[in-house]
C-alpha cells in the first residue's frame, strides 16, 4: 500500500478537472462525534453536515466547507436537514492503481482507498477519496 504524503495534483499530468452532479441528503451533527465512511474514519463537530450520498457512502463536511461546495434542494432550506445538490465546483481527481493511503486535512484521519479508487484534492491540503464505481456515477469530467 502507498501512502501518500505532500499531494498536490496540480502539478500531476495525470490528474485532471471534474465536477460532482449529485443530490445528497444531509442531517447537520448536534454533537460531536465520528462516523466510519468506507474509506476510513470522519471526525465531525456540532453543526458539519453529515452526509449520505446517492450510491450510500457517508462522509462528513466542515459546516464552512458545505456552505460553501452545497446548496439546498427546495423545499429544503439552507442549513436545515433534507436534499442538498452540489455546487459545480470543480476539483482535481487521479485514479489511484494500486491500494493508497491519504490525510484528510480536517481532524487528520486517514483515509483508505482500493486499486482503482480516484484521489479528489478540493483545494491544497484539502483531500478526500471516491471509491471507483461511485466516481463513475457522481463525477463528470471537464473540458
Amino acid at each position: 500500500m502507498i501512502e501518500l504524503e505532500n499531494i498536490d495534483l496540480t502539478a500531476d499530468p495525470a490528474a485532471a478537472r471534474y465536477v460532482k452532479t449529485e443530490v445528497v441528503t444531509v442531517s447537520f451533527a448536534r454533537v460531536d462525534g465520528e462516523l466510519l465512511s468506507l474509506e476510513g474514519p470522519n471526525r465531525y463537530q456540532a453543526g458539519d453536515a453529515l452526509i449520505t450520498g446517492i450510491t450510500g457512502s457517508r462522509w462528513s463536511v466542515s459546516r464552512q466547507r458545505f456552505d460553501a461546495k452545497y446548496e439546498a434542494v427546495p423545499p429544503t432550506a439552507m442549513g436545515s436537514d433534507g436534499r442538498y445538490k452540489a455546487k459545480p465546483i470543480p476539483v482535481l481527481a487521479r485514479q489511484i492503481p494500486e491500494a493508497f493511503t491519504a490525510r484528510r486535512s480536517t481532524g487528520g484521519d486517514i483515509l483508505r482507498g482500493n486499486a482503482g479508487d480516484w484521489l479528489l484534492q478540493y483545494a491544497p491540503g484539502d483531500f478526500g477519496i471516491a471509491e471507483q464505481s461511485r466516481f463513475a456515477q457522481v463525477y463528470r469530467r471537464l473540458g
